[in-house]
């Protein structure tokens, strides 16, 4: 059966996207800790990070890297954090997440409510920085 993600990625379901490749996918989590919270996943899903293969996984860290640079231009913040917990969902997938201490990535915290304009709105700025980004 699959994953909210797969559907994601087959336009099934609709998303805030910033990012994307033939193999990769980018898009605002829809439960943030913090305004600019990515999910990046690969296309094929796969329920473990551990199990992808090896230029699947480094390609995905690679992506990662690129959209955790377009973040933080739109995002001002201390850094982007990294959390990959994958028990949520069974498709493969990083947090990117604007933060400026170490509570800031704490997945118990209430997660945060935006209107569709600000998410919309912070989905275009990022996918215009990461854009900025890979047209250097």
């Amino acid at each position: 059966m699959p994953t909210i993600f797969s559907k994601i990625v087959a336009g099934e379901i609709p998303a805030y996207k910033v990012a994307e490749s033939n193999d990769y996918l980018a898009f605002l989590d829809i439960s943030p800790l913090a305004k600019g919270h990515v999910l990046v996943i690969p296309k094929q899903e796969t329920d473990y990070l551990f199990d992808i293969g090896d230029d699947e996984y480094m390609g995905l860290w690679i992506f990662a890297k690129i959209v955790a640079q377009g973040i933080k231009k739109v995002h001002p913040c201390e850094k982007i954090g990294v959390a990959v917990i994958g028990l949520e969902v069974a498709h493969a997938h990083i947090h990117l997440v604007p933060i400026n201490e170490v509570g800031d990535i704490n997945f118990n915290r209430p997660k945060l409510q935006f209107s569709q304009a600000e998410l919309t709105e912070s989905a275009e700025a990022i996918k215009e920085s990461i854009l900025g980004i890979t047209h250097k």
